[in-house]
């Protein structure tokens, strides 16, 4: 049998108690969770894509839905293939929920195509589904290419002027502008470059680069502002962007500024990351539920 242990930290208790407070209030009030509705890929392994969205808004207080936009064939050791979905299929998943949910916030992910990302963005503007995260996903933490040219170009042209908020890593930065990132300083140039084609605001992720902390960039109306958090060493990376999205969504259908969207979603991927399970042998999931630490042996 297995044992567990309970391990809090400080700052994941800040969050939690955060919702916890929120949830009790919708509850005294009559109000229901958020309804969050992710638009990504599927990974059977459960460390990123719909599963890892899911968990993470589940995690968060939230209640997640799901469309799924392309069939992955992968685990922790990288991705061998991909089923990708047609935009009817997309479409046939997505508006039976919109007819019997009301969304409060949406993040896409993986979006292989070009007709997908169409339809995507159709469904967005018709239906007025804001806030809005764009996780623009271009490639998986083993190197396998997710996304093609043109379908990159439809997305930066049709979704990026939706978004609340594109979320690009800085290898997704460099591929959307060129722009070779290793300091804050090209981190900015690539956010000023992203926004000018049509992004409200955008968040370069800078937890791939090679430093002792984790920074990230968030250019918006209101300027520029970092946020820094330790950096856990750890193989079980699988996920973090597909997380870190899905977080900061369900953070902005709560209603927090965006900044404090960001910020409590950094805590949280930095708790996700320091207790994650230790499963598989590549780049491991993240333990999307970081209060409970699974110890022992069976």
């Amino acid at each position: 049998m297995w044992r567990f242990t309970f391990v809090l930290s400080s700052a994941f208790i800040r969050v939690h108690l955060w919702f916890q407070s929120r949830l009790l209030m919708n509850e005294m009030s009559g109000h229901h969770p958020p309804v969050v509705m992710a638009i990504a890929g599927f990974d059977p392994s459960g460390g990123a894509g719909i599963l890892a969205d899911i968990k993470a808004v589940a995690a968060l207080g939230g209640f997640g839905v799901a469309a799924i936009t392309s069939l992955t064939f992968q685990n922790t050791l990288g991705v061998f293939g991909a089923a990708h979905q047609t935009r009817e299929t997309v479409r046939r998943q997505v508006e039976p929920l919109l007819a019997d949910f009301t969304i409060a916030a949406v993040k896409t992910g993986m979006l292989p195509s070009a007709e997908v990302i169409d339809e995507v963005a159709s469904l967005v503007a018709t239906h007025r589904l804001a806030p809005l995260v764009v996780d623009p996903v271009v490639r998986s933490t083993s190197g396998f290419d997710l996304i093609d040219d043109e379908a990159l170009a439809a997305l930066v042209e049709r979704l990026f002027p939706l978004a609340t908020v594109v979320t690009p890593n800085a290898a997704e930065a460099e591929r959307l502008t060129g722009i070779r990132i290793t300091d804050l300083d090209a981190m900015q140039q690539a956010a000023i470059a992203i926004r000018a084609r049509g992004a409200r605001a955008v968040l370069i992720k800078g937890g791939d680069m090679t430093s002792e902390t984790a920074t990230d960039l968030l250019l918006e109306n209101g300027g520029v502002r970092t946020f820094t958090t330790e950096r856990v060493q750890s193989s079980s990376t699988h996920g973090t962007g597909c997380t870190l999205a899905a977080a900061i969504a369900t953070l902005l259908a709560a209603d927090l500024p965006l900044a404090d969207a960001i910020e409590q979603a950094k805590r949280y991927i930095v708790e996700a990351i320091r207790h994650a399970p230790a499963l598989g042998h590549g780049h491991g999931p993240l333990n999307h539920f970081p209060r409970r630490v699974l110890v022992g042996r069976r």
